[in-house]
């Protein structure tokens, strides 16, 4: 169980920071269909791509831990779902995205109920 938790902390905290650094670095540019963004929407992107990489060092940091800090992982896992909700808000206010986000907001409903159970059974075997 823990090894699993640990796991899906790396492969999440790695993927985190690569799409954050890519982002800082390469801003905009990195989104399929992102169009031509104005100076703000640039500095918007890249300055929440540097708090991404924040974010995956957190998994990273969350996932070496002994023992595993449960909480935290519900925390970080909190955080995603509610980035899932926020690509939901976008789809009703402004319609369908590329198909690349759909499949990310899928991530971000799935990865958190597995982790969300993954606490919880190792609670119950606590």
């Amino acid at each position: 169980m823990n090894k699993t938790l640990s796991g899906l902390g790396l492969v999440a905290g790695v993927l985190c920071i690569a799409i954050g650094l890519a982002h800082v670095f390469i801003g905009p540019d990195v989104v399929p269909a992102g169009g031509n963004p104005t100076p703000t929407a640039e500095s918007e992107d890249r300055f929440y791509g540097a708090i991404f990489v924040g974010y995956g060092i957190a998994w990273i940091w969350a996932s070496v831990q002994d023992p595993l800090p449960a909480k935290l992982f519900v925390f970080l896992s909190a955080i995603m779902l509610l980035g899932g909700v926020g690509r939901l808000l976008a789809v009703a206010a402004d319609g369908r995205p590329h198909q690349l986000f759909v499949g990310l907001a899928v991530v971000e409903f799935v990865f958190p109920a597995l982790v969300f159970f993954l606490v919880a059974r190792r609670s119950r075997r606590a």
